[in-house]
């Protein structure tokens, strides 16, 4: 019939009727015939199994008509400082963020919601934070990547927990999350173990004006994270500066031969002066050493000529206190065998029986007091 407009419900479908732009009322499932001559019925369907109601009108739907809507449409609203669990049948479904207002079809799908104040209790409970970030279902992941800050301290670490820039807390080994939704969330790792650092030097002079390069290695570890995280921004930059400096006013006040002669002296001072100012700051130095000294190229020419000159000059020394210790002998030796005539004939004979083994024939004149007195003639061959 002209101007009657028909309207088929399903039992999982709700309608609302809406006349000359003014709600009417919900058209549950069923068959309806409207009169609408001058087309003034407009109808919003609705699957009453998908929870969620959505209307550009919603929020005031329900303050004009709650009457109208009565038990079917339940609405949530959530103010600046909170936020909203959404739960579709006991499951967690979505986390609404502040400043939102929503609408669910209380019907076909158990609708809770439960609201948090994050405003002081931005931290996220355990048992949730699970539900979460741990669970296997992908929505629930999605929904908890965007809205939470998860964060897992390991064993040896520290945490440091900013909200909005200020320091607020020391995060000892474990898993924590906490809400996004007005704040800015940083959280930091300190590495608690023993650390490692090396220090490479850059050109510097010494006292007598010689180029080289220190490669320092050192161990430390951080004894006070409050302070680290308090009073530095980067610790390691900090320790590093530290040490090039100390190594810069060592170097410039020694000579060449002093820090090459004693490196552990070095090493001493340079510890002495960081360690009481890093102390100062949260961070325990263990141990510094100086890992490399590098000279330029014709610095290590003139040391290697220096070396070889002091080893030739030694060399020598010895040769000659060998030779003079050789004289002093053969001069007592002498001096023993001057008064003793029977000494000499030894020593005479002791030459004769050398001699005599090297050649291989002897003519002997007037007897062995020829040989000893007048001339030893000795032929044949000698060997070389």
């Amino acid at each position: 019939m002209l101007g009657l407009k028909k309207i088929n419900v399903a039992d999982n479908e709700r309608v609302l009727l809406f006349r000359k732009n003014r709600f009417e009322k919900i058209l549950n499932p069923g068959e309806y015939r409207l009169f609408d001559l001058s087309n003034h019925v407009t109808t919003f369907r609705y699957d009453i199994t998908q929870a969620e109601l959505n209307h550009h009108l919603g929020r005031f739907l329900v303050t004009a008509y709650q009457k109208e809507l009565g038990e079917q449409v339940i609405s949530f609203d959530i103010k600046e400082e909170q936020i909203g669990l959404v739960y579709l049948d006991g499951q967690l479904s979505k986390v609404l963020p502040p400043n939102t207002f929503k609408m669910f079809w209380n019907l076909a799908v158990k609708v809770e919601v439960k609201v948090i104040d994050i405003n002081e209790n931005y931290a996220i409970d355990e048992k949730l934070l699970a539900t979460l970030v741990r669970s296997k279902n992908t929505v629930i992941n999605s929904i908890g990547a965007s809205s939470t800050y998860y964060i897992e301290v390991p064993d040896n670490h520290i945490g440091l927990l900013k909200i909005n820039g200020k320091l607020e807390s020391l995060l000892q080994p474990g898993s924590y999350g906490y809400w996004r939704f007005n704040q800015n969330i940083e959280v930091a790792l300190l590495d608690c173990r023993l650390q490692t650092m090396e220090i490479s030097g850059q050109e510097i002079l010494t006292k007598d004006k010689v180029s080289l390069r220190i490669n320092l290695s050192a161990s430390y570890r951080i004894a006070d994270t409050e302070k680290v995280a308090t009073l530095l921004k980067n610790h390691a930059e900090f320790l590093y500066r530290e040490f090039q400096l100390a190594l810069r006013e060592v170097v410039g006040t020694r000579t060449l031969d002093a820090i090459l002669e004693d490196k552990d002296a070095v090493n001493q001072v340079v510890e002495n002066q960081v360690k009481p100012k890093a102390l100062s700051y949260g961070l325990d130095i263990l141990d510094v050493g100086v890992k490399d000294i590098i000279l330029p190229g014709d610095m290590k020419s003139i040391l290697n000529q220096v070396v070889e000159a002091q080893k030739a000059a030694e060399a020598n020394l010895i040769k000659r206190r060998e030779e003079t210790q050789a004289t002093r002998s053969l001069h007592n030796t002498a001096k023993v065998m001057e008064g003793n005539a029977t000494l000499m004939r030894l020593k005479e004979l002791e030459v004769l029986e050398k001699i005599t083994n090297k050649i291989d024939h002897m003519t002997v004149y007037n007897g062995l007091e020829g040989v000893m007195k007048d001339m030893v003639k000795m032929t044949g061959n000698i060997p070389q």
